[in-house]
C-alpha cells in the first residue's frame, strides 16, 4: 500500500492503527506528534551537565543527585546516572559507553559551519564534518561526556 501525497507530491506516512481499534471497530486515537523526553543514562553526571549547561546554554529545570534536567525547547532532556537507569528499563540491560553509539541526535541549524566554530570555541571537539552529504544536507557531528552523538545539519 502505498501513502498518500501532499500538495507538493511527496509522500506521507500514515498514522497506524492500534491493534485494538482494528480488532474491535473502535475509532483509533492519533499517534502522540511530540517527543516529551528523552533520557540518557551518563556516567560522569558532574561532567555531562556542566557540558549540556556550557555547550548548549539549556536551561536546568531541575536537579537532583542522580539527575539534571534540561529544557531543549519543547523536550526535556533528563541526564541520568547509569545506577538508576536498571530501574527504568528492566529487564532490558544497560550498555556502557564504550559499546558503541546507537543513536544520534540531529538539530536544525542554519549555518553548520559557523555552528562548527561556535562548538570549537565552547571546547568540543567533532567527530565529522561539515561535510556535503548526498542527501543535501550539510552536517558536522560531536559526542558528548557520555558518548552520545548529536549532528547538527542544514539543508543545502
Amino acid at each position: 500500500m502505498g501513502f498518500p501525497a501532499d500538495d507538493e507530491g511527496t509522500a506521507m506516512a500514515e498514522a497506524p492503527e492500534t491493534a485494538e481499534a482494528q480488532d474491535t471497530g473502535k475509532a483509533a486515537r492519533p499517534w502522540p506528534q511530540r517527543i516529551g523526553a528523552i533520557t540518557l543514562f551518563v556516567e560522569d553526571l558532574a561532567t555531562t551537565k556542566s557540558f549540556y549547561a556550557e555547550v548548549f546554554k539549556l536551561p536546568l529545570v531541575f536537579e537532583d543527585d542522580v539527575s539534571a534536567v534540561f529544557k531543549f525547547e519543547n523536550t526535556l532532556i533528563n541526564l541520568l546516572h547509569v545506577s538508576e537507569a536498571p530501574e527504568l528499563i528492566h529487564p532490558a540491560t544497560v550498555a556502557s559507553a564504550e559499546s558503541g553509539a546507537r543513536l544520534q541526535f540531529t538539530i536544525q541549524v542554519d549555518d553548520v559551519d559557523s555552528m562548527c566554530a561556535e562548538l570549537s570555541r565552547r571546547g568540543v571537539d567533532l567527530l565529522n564534518g561539515p561535510m556535503d552529504r548526498p542527501w543535501g544536507v550539510r552536517t558536522a557531528c560531536f559526542r558528548d561526556p557520555a558518548g552520545h552523538i548529536w549532528e547538527i545539519a542544514h539543508e543545502i
